[in-house]
């Protein structure tokens, strides 16, 4: 069990599923399953712990897909009467491009000259989301056909999309 490591967040998305009722763990081995499925190159799968509140607050287990600096952070939950899904894909930036970008001046530079944001990595990134997105709305509907509840709509499938590498 990894302690999760800060994300820039670049998209979200979540769902309440009513009248589901599930465990966390054999959600993440069917997302898990689905991803495998899809055959996504080079991802890695862990389990990280995010803090719910402050340094002596619960902890709550993510299921982490990591590819190269990219990382999607999935929650499932049992809430209320029903199974709450969540996603965080977010860009895992290392130690020294943090501090690099934290300088005045340094940062904005050392982003457009050393390190720009690049069609390939946006596409990349894109490439990425639509497949682990797909592989969470492919066990969503599996777990509410095998209960007889209602799918989810279109407006309820679609990600809220942040401004990519704050371009």
């Amino acid at each position: 069990m990894a302690k999760g490591k800060a994300l820039v967040i670049l998209s979200h998305w979540n769902t309440m599923i009513e009248g589901l009722s599930a465990s966390p763990k054999e959600f993440f081995q069917s997302v898990e399953a689905a991803i495998q499925n899809k055959t996504v190159p080079n991802t890695k799968h862990l389990r990280v712990d995010w803090k719910e509140g402050g340094i002596i607050s619960a902890k709550r287990e993510y299921l982490r897909i990591k590819r190269k600096n990219l990382a999607f952070d999935i929650c499932g939950a049992p809430f209320g009467n029903g199974f709450f899904v969540s996603w965080w894909l977010g860009e895992v930036p290392s130690i020294f491009v943090s501090l690099a970008m934290s300088i005045p001046v340094i940062g904005p530079l050392f982003s457009r000259f050393i390190k720009p944001t690049t069609y390939y990595q946006l596409d990349t990134a894109a490439m990425f989301q639509a497949m682990i997105h797909s592989a969470v709305l492919e066990v969503i509907d599996g777990m509410t056909k095998a209960k007889g509840l209602r799918a989810l709509s279109e407006s309820d499938r679609k990600p809220i999309m942040r401004n990519f590498f704050n371009l």
